[in-house]
């Protein structure tokens, strides 16, 4: 059994130990052969079959998110950045709670007011990684999607840390395409609140690209099939707009990678 089915039987609570396979054998078919597989059960349609539709309740145990990873997006922070020959990827988590489907509401909670949206190119772990080299590092990827790293931000500014802004109920819309991509260092970004772009960049501007990210965090901890790597956003965040702008009650989100697929989600203030 591949690595990411055994990550998808874990997360629905199967015990290998008193399995009866013979019983089993037709939740296990469609199991595609390789590396990297998934389980339809677990709501992902394999790469190659058709729609290839990620949804709930496929939740990856672990986010991990690469902070200012784009120049224009950390200058308009007001970060100022080491030379990249003299810095590191910055990774944070978010907590699986966060994760939505398309279409599915993004909820305000009266813990924050102002309210921010971050479209990013999602990579998902296919097989096991750990201490891999950046040339070998895209092997692991079984596919990717797109990501929405919804952001409270004045929960951000007041905590100093991230973990609380960043992982709120429903702050990580990701879907609804999984696929395979020839060059993730070259797709456009595009984010539209109400229909007004809001975003527009492009993955080859990125200081770390997918593969250095992976090569980064598989030196640190081993990445098991089933990882979620969210890979930085551009410029276009509205906390860094002029004047500062935040979603509201009523807006709808969609995040769009080139190739990968449009993001739409409504949010509701709760």
């Amino acid at each position: 059994m591949s690595d990411i089915a055994q990550h998808v039987a874990v997360s629905h609570k199967v015990e290998f130990e008193d399995l009866d396979w013979d019983k089993a054998r037709a939740w296990l078919e469609p199991i595609l052969a390789g590396a990297g597989d998934l389980v339809r059960s677990a709501g992902v349609t394999p790469v190659g079959e058709g729609t290839s539709t990620l949804m709930a309740p496929y939740r990856p145990e672990r986010i991990f998110c690469a902070a200012s990873n784009y120049v224009e997006h950390a200058n308009e922070m007001g970060t100022v950045l080491a030379s990249k020959a003299e810095s590191k990827p910055y990774m944070f988590l978010k907590l699986r709670n966060t994760v939505i489907g398309p279409n599915e509401t993004v909820r305000m909670p009266p813990e924050t007011k102002q309210l921010d949206w971050e479209v990013e190119l999602a990579a998902v772990i296919g097989t096991r990684a750990h201490n891999v080299a950046v040339e070998d590092a895209l092997d692991h990827v079984y596919g990717y999607t797109v990501a929405n790293d919804v952001s409270a931000r004045d929960l951000q500014q007041a905590d100093g840390q991230w973990v609380r802004a960043k992982s709120l109920d429903t702050f990580c819309p990701l879907g609804d395409e999984l696929v395979s991509v020839d060059d993730p260092q070259d797709l456009k970004l595009i984010t539209r609140v109400n229909g007004e772009v809001v975003q527009d960049s492009n993955t080859s501007e990125m200081i770390f690209g997918v593969a250095e990210l992976i090569s980064f965090c598989s030196h640190s901890f081993t990445l098991e099939a089933g990882d979620v790597i969210l890979t930085g956003t551009p410029w276009g965040c509205g906390e860094f707009m002029d004047p500062k702008r935040s979603l509201k009650d009523g807006d709808v989100v969609e995040c769009e990678v080139e190739g990968v697929g449009v993001l739409r989600n409504p949010v509701v203030e709760v």
